[in-house]
């Protein structure tokens, strides 16, 4: 048998990813971008309940006050993504809440003085308002990082390699959101996993008028299908004498949002009344501002391969983090009970329907800002079960995960000193957040335990995140570490050329403002 040539074995590294039907400045036709659109929607909608679904009954909250809070969180969350869509780093993310805030957040609502209000209704406006003068404080964190381009500075410290783990942690890190959530309904769960992987892989091929209408609309296909046979079993009474916790997983009628939901209602800024401020919630509070900017600097880099865009420019980076400080900045003044950061299920999205288009995201921007003003329609959609969203999340996670892992074909995995870095990086980024949960969990507290509780928040906040912890080990790492002597084994020249904005023609089509404000606000 004849050897294979060296061209047959071995891979060119590739700045873009190949396959993608339409990148960040290319379009669908219109109907085909609003049904993508309403899919980016639907898929926002899995965290924008879940997170108040949790914190809300946690504060004195009903459930009235619940689709309130998912209502005012969709609608920032629609303002977010425009704002960062048009004028922060352009990228086709969706900016939704944050599970980086919870630790803060949980601690605030069992601070002592709020907790010893008795009247409940009272006692969640208090920490609502506490809530909210704590994010409006920590916020100033992302935007003085963001606009003085100080983030961009940082950025000189990561390499290819360094990023390698902390991308693939944003995607890997979520698993305990996964198929543990698939598991509390597995009747559900299972087949919304099994016929969303068969319908975006298997079938993708499948056209209707050329359009691969089944890769392309997996997600909301098989969503549908699972959700109608989820109320299927509802309405057929199978789960009328199952535990309270299975019913709640299960049952399309357990979230009370369709019948608690106003027909109509506009969030608006201080409608929870004027927000507290106390130093030590806001101290807490600015570790999850930190682990958001971490985990979204991350997602940005995912985002730029899945739109088939050149990894964005160090001032480009900086000012996305800042309009992000200032998303969290609304969120404090409109009171949706979490921070922003980056989507990664949306991001995975990206992926799976190999449609990068800014326009989509936007588009789904505008249905979060719409149906959260129509109570009704927009609590119809959030009823979904949650294991649905986790079925879907098991795959789009692993997809960004694996972008991350695709940096490392601009490395030299050869060096033993690159391996020693990824591989600890990885096991660290995993393995000391785990800890800490399965502490939390038993001790109910973090192991860091002492008198001063914003400092215990800081650290139980910062190593809770599995990509903010793989970028601390990495980045030392990577620049402590023979950096002289590695810079190519780091993947520096491949990373070097992209670091400003001029320093690739294509930068120009991918990053510059609309409206032609980069007149005023030129490119470093």
């Amino acid at each position: 048998m004849e050897a294979p040539k060296t061209e047959e074995i071995s891979h060119i590294p590739m700045d873009q990813l190949q396959g993608l039907e339409y990148c960040i400045d290319s379009n669908p036709s219109w109907v085909e971008s609003i049904a993508l659109g309403f899919q980016h929607y639907i898929l926002a909608l899995g965290t924008a309940v879940m997170i108040p679904s949790f914190l809300v009954p946690l504060m004195g909250g009903s459930d009235d006050d619940k689709v309130r809070v998912v209502q005012t969180l969709l609608f920032v969350e629609g303002i977010n993504t425009l704002l960062q869509t048009l004028f922060g780093t352009r990228l086709p993310t969706v900016i939704g809440g944050s599970y980086a805030f919870m630790v803060p957040i949980i601690s605030i609502i069992h601070d002592s003085k709020l907790a010893r209000i008795e009247d409940s209704h009272l006692r969640f406006l208090s920490t609502m308002r506490a809530v909210q003068g704590a994010m409006i404080v920590a916020s100033s964190i992302q935007i003085i990082l963001g606009f003085s381009q100080a983030w961009a500075i940082c950025s000189r410290f990561f390499s290819p390699l360094g990023m390698v783990p902390v991308i693939a942690l944003v995607g890997f890190g979520l698993f305990d959101r996964g198929f543990p959530v698939v598991g509390h309904c597995v009747e559900i769960g299972i087949p919304m996993l099994v016929l969303f992987v068969v319908l975006s892989q298997y079938l993708k091929k499948f056209q209707t008028r050329q359009l691969p209408i089944l890769e392309r609309f997996a997600l909301l296909v098989s969503a549908t299908v699972i959700w109608a046979y989820a109320h299927l079993l509802t309405a057929s009474g199978a789960y009328k004498h199952r535990p309270e916790l299975t019913q709640h997983n299960c049952r399309t009628d357990k979230a009370n949002l369709i019948s608690s939901a106003p027909w109509i209602k506009i969030p608006y800024p201080l409608e929870w009344g004027a927000p507290t401020f106390d130093a030590g919630h806001a101290f807490g509070m600015m570790a999850a501002v930190l682990v958001s900017l971490i985990e979204s600097t991350g997602a940005y880099k995912a985002a730029s391969r899945l739109a088939s865009a050149t990894p964005p420019p160090a001032h480009v980076l900086s000012r996305g983090v800042g309009w992000q400080g200032i998303g969290i900045l609304l969120n404090g003044l409109f009171g949706t009970l979490t921070g922003s950061t980056v989507s990664v299920e949306n991001v995975g999205l990206l992926g799976s329907t190999r449609v990068g288009s800014r326009r989509v995201v936007q588009i789904s921007a505008g249905f979060m800002i719409f149906f959260s003003m129509l109570g009704k329609f927009g609590a119809l959609f959030a009823s979904i079960p949650f294991p649905i969203f986790a079925a879907a999340y098991c795959v789009l996670f692993g997809l960004v995960a694996s972008v991350g892992l695709s940096f490392l074909q601009f490395t030299n995995m050869n060096s033993m000193r690159n391996l020693f870095i990824t591989g600890v990086a990885f096991f660290l980024g995993l393995s000391i957040p785990e800890y800490f949960r399965e502490f939390t969990s038993k001790a109910l507290h973090g192991p860091t335990h002492t008198r001063a509780g914003w400092f215990n928040d800081f650290l139980n906040t910062i190593f809770f995140s599995s990509p903010t912890v793989a970028l601390i080990v990495a980045v030392f790492l990577d620049n402590t570490l023979d950096y002289k002597d590695s810079a190519k084994d780091r993947g520096m020249p491949w990373w070097a050329k992209f670091r400003t904005f001029k320093g690739d023609s294509r930068n120009e089509e991918f990053y510059t403002l609309p409206f032609n404000l980069n007149r005023y606000f030129p490119p470093s």
